[in-house]
């Protein structure tokens, strides 16, 4: 009579291992507006990212780690104006303010991201069960995970539920700025 439960946990980790075989694929996520090119992919040392990012962006960008819901980082997310978000840890665009929602859930949320080139997708199984995590392509940095069918009032029917330390946001009117202003040649003796 052993046997059975013993057959059912086999055939469980079975399934889990083949299934996991088949997410270690990543999938790359792309916006039909936008022409596919890939990134440049940013890679440093552990030592590196320690020096560059603060504790807390190194845990959850480096070790696929998840900030408290509704912290200051949220608080401060649900202010902003328009803008962009860019990667914490090299500064890939990442979301636009225009993709932006509040889902409740007490982490930013955005429906789809703004450069999609620079956004990818992979099957994480760390609390057990397959969940669709979000990363940076540029640096693989963990930004969150993926939902779809929550049935928010989305275009897309997706919550992409962010880490706030993972995002650095840049208004629009800054941006504009930036690129108005002329760059001057440095003038050599």
């Amino acid at each position: 009579m052993t046997i059975l439960p013993r057959m059912k946990r086999l055939l469980l980790v079975m399934i889990t291992f083949s299934l996991s075989a088949c997410a270690e694929e990543t999938v790359m996520e792309t916006d039909d507006k936008k022409p596919e090119t890939p990134p440049t992919v940013v890679e440093k040392t552990d030592a590196e990212w320690r020096k560059e990012l603060t504790p807390e962006q190194y845990r959850v960008l480096r070790q696929a780690g998840t900030e408290p819901a509704n912290g200051p980082v949220y608080q401060q997310f649900k202010k902003q104006g328009g803008g962009t978000y860019y990667c914490a840890g090299c500064d890939a665009e990442l979301f636009s303010s225009k993709e932006k929602f509040d889902s409740h859930c007490g982490w930013p949320s955005f429906y789809d991201p703004a450069n999609a080139n620079n956004v990818k997708t992979s099957v994480d199984y760390h609390i057990g069960v397959p969940r669709t995590e979000v990363l940076c392509a540029v640096c693989d940095g963990h930004l969150g995970h993926v939902f779809t069918g929550e049935g928010f009032d989305t275009p897309t029917d997706k919550r992409y539920c962010i880490n706030g330390v993972a995002l650095k946001f840049v208004p629009f009117e800054e941006e504009k700025a930036e690129k108005s202003t002329p760059k001057t040649a440095e003038k050599k003796p």
